[in-house]
């Protein structure tokens, strides 16, 4: 299996397969329009501006799963990314990433890169602790976490990192030029 072997959904019914970016270098994103770390959009937007020339694709997944943060409709996410973020990456419709109905892609990312941690300073203390209270044992398990956590897929189809929502956005772009 790779990562070419899945298809996601638009918010208008259309079956995309992940095959169609064959030789791009994708960073594969579950969103949320109500988060602390909704802001990430401007860093993505400026990295796909920048980058999508060069064969970089982000793939946009709104997510609902984490304190109901993405509540809105296909539609209305769509239409708050546009309008607030002027976002022009493809957006698939709200989907889970964890649990009994979730994405199949989510289920093959996760088993390719497992959860490492949250790094240091004061959102990955923060984060952690928040979680402790959800999941005593969150550490040892490969589920997504929170909104916008990041896999970065080389032009292979290699899942080659897992960007938790805590990382530097620097980082993560420093990550994507590097297999451009």
């Amino acid at each position: 299996m790779s990562v070419y072997d899945y298809s996601l959904k638009t918010p208008q019914g259309d079956e995309i397969s992940l095959a169609n970016y064959k030789g791009k270098v994708l960073l594969i994103v579950n969103t949320a329009t109500g988060c602390g770390f909704t802001p990430q959009y401007t860093d993505l937007e400026q990295m796909y501006a920048d980058l999508h020339e060069k064969g970089l694709e982000i793939i946009d997944i709104p997510c609902n799963q984490f304190a109901g943060q993405t509540p809105g409709t296909d539609e209305e996410i769509h239409e708050f990314c546009t309008l607030k973020y002027n976002t022009e990456f493809p957006q698939m419709t709200k989907s889970d990433v964890n649990g009994e109905n979730e994405l199949p892609l989510y289920t093959y990312l996760k088993s390719q890169k497992g959860f490492e941690g949250f790094g240091k300073g004061p959102k990955a203390f923060a984060m952690s602790a928040m979680l402790k209270t959800i999941d005593k044992n969150y550490k040892t398990s490969p589920a997504i976490k929170w909104n916008f956590t990041k896999f970065l897929v080389d032009r292979q189809g290699n899942v080659v990192s897992r960007f938790e929502p805590t990382e530097d956005m620097k980082n993560v772009r420093a990550a994507v030029e590097k297999l451009l």
